[in-house]
């Protein structure tokens, strides 16, 4: 049973690389427990460190370098997902930041070779293996000469591992605009993958030939050495409200496009929108309260009927001095699956030490 779950999972993995759509899905869960309590709407608003990822134009809006850092785990702490980012502006007018990604399963157990050619079981020769994710991203930011309109480039690469079965290259470039009006209103677009990210893999074809027919039926062939990950784009308008001076409250309307026909609340052969929204109510700009919902799917029943759900998230936030800690409690799937991940970031601003 052991081996054949292994079998299962280098196929599944292996099978998933070969698609074209959704590819790199790691790099869509989020970042910054602050963004992920509030549904991951943060397009329009996100201007700290963590906007390398979000939207990269709100990198203009530092004063200071600063520094990201977030551990979360998924699937009953099966898979982590670690997080880090470091950014800093360059002028008045322009910043740049770096952040690394890694989504990863590691200490598999590989019983592949469990049964030795006598047909003797032999534990000695069970081996361990990872499967890991990588998206380093390089983010510029510049300011436009319109007072309050910002633009944000990204470059990322890309690099999976599937322990010593496959492994891959990818690259590709994100394109963002940020505008604040004189009254509190903030406008944003985040397009992702824009030119296409490609990815090229590379397959260790003796340790195919160890499970090619293991399942029979299954297996016989290795997937597709290319994969293109399609645009997305991501629209977002927010609003901060104060209230006697020591109240704030920041509310977010995001509109994640894909172009694609998929389970997305609106869906048409040539694209689907899902919307998220989120808010942020802070006390003296101190302590946050957070909340949203997102990921709006038109799930399909048993009984050939379609039921809606969504992802209900919740946050608490505390800073203090240029120190930041977040925490995001969110269910990965939706309402419907008790799959709910705590999920802690730190943000350091290095004007502490001035």
């Amino acid at each position: 049973m052991k081996a054949f779950i292994t079998l299962v999972f280098i196929t599944v993995t292996l099978a998933t690389s070969a698609q074209t759509k959704y590819s790199n899905e790691f790099m869509n869960i989020g970042v910054d427990a602050a963004a992920l309590g509030m549904s991951n709407a943060v397009t329009a608003s996100t201007k700290d460190v963590n906007a390398g990822y979000w939207n990269p134009a709100g990198l203009v809006n530092l004063e200071d370098r600063q520094l990201a850092l977030m551990h979360s785990s998924y699937f009953a702490n099966i898979a982590n997902y670690d997080y880090a980012a470091f950014a800093m502006p360059l002028d008045d007018r322009s910043a740049f930041g770096i952040s690394l990604i890694r989504f990863a399963v590691d200490d598999i157990l590989d019983t592949t070779q469990l049964i030795d050619d006598q047909g003797n079981v032999n534990y000695d020769r069970i081996s361990l293996f990872s499967t890991a994710d990588y998206g380093l991203t390089f983010s510029y930011a510049r300011k436009l000469p319109v007072q309050g309109l910002n633009y944000g480039v990204n470059a990322k690469v890309i690099r999976r591992i599937i322990g010593d079965f496959a492994n891959s290259w990818g690259f590709g470039f994100d394109a963002a605009i940020q505008f604040k009006t004189d009254n509190n209103w903030e406008f944003g677009v985040m397009a992702r993958d824009i030119t296409t990210t490609f990815n090229s893999w590379s397959y260790d074809e003796e340790a195919f030939e160890r499970v090619q027919n293991a399942v029979e039926g299954q297996n016989q062939e290795l997937p597709e050495t290319t994969e293109i990950t399609i645009p997305k784009l991501q629209l977002g308008v927010a609003k901060t409200y104060t209230f006697h001076y020591d109240y704030t409250l920041r509310a977010e309307l995001d509109l994640n496009m894909r172009f694609a026909q998929n389970n997305d609340i609106i869906s048409t052969s040539f694209a689907s929108i899902n919307p998220a929204l989120g808010f942020e109510f802070g006390y003296i700009d101190m302590i946050y309260l957070r909340g949203g919902v997102g990921n709006f799917q038109n799930e399909l029943q048993i009984d050939n009927s379609e039921s809606l759900s969504f992802q209900p998230s919740f946050g608490l936030g505390f800073k203090y001095n240029g120190i930041h800690v977040d925490y995001a409690f969110t269910d990965i799937g939706d309402q419907s699956v008790a799959l709910y991940s705590n999920v802690f970031s730190l943000k350091l601003d290095f004007s502490i030490f001035r």
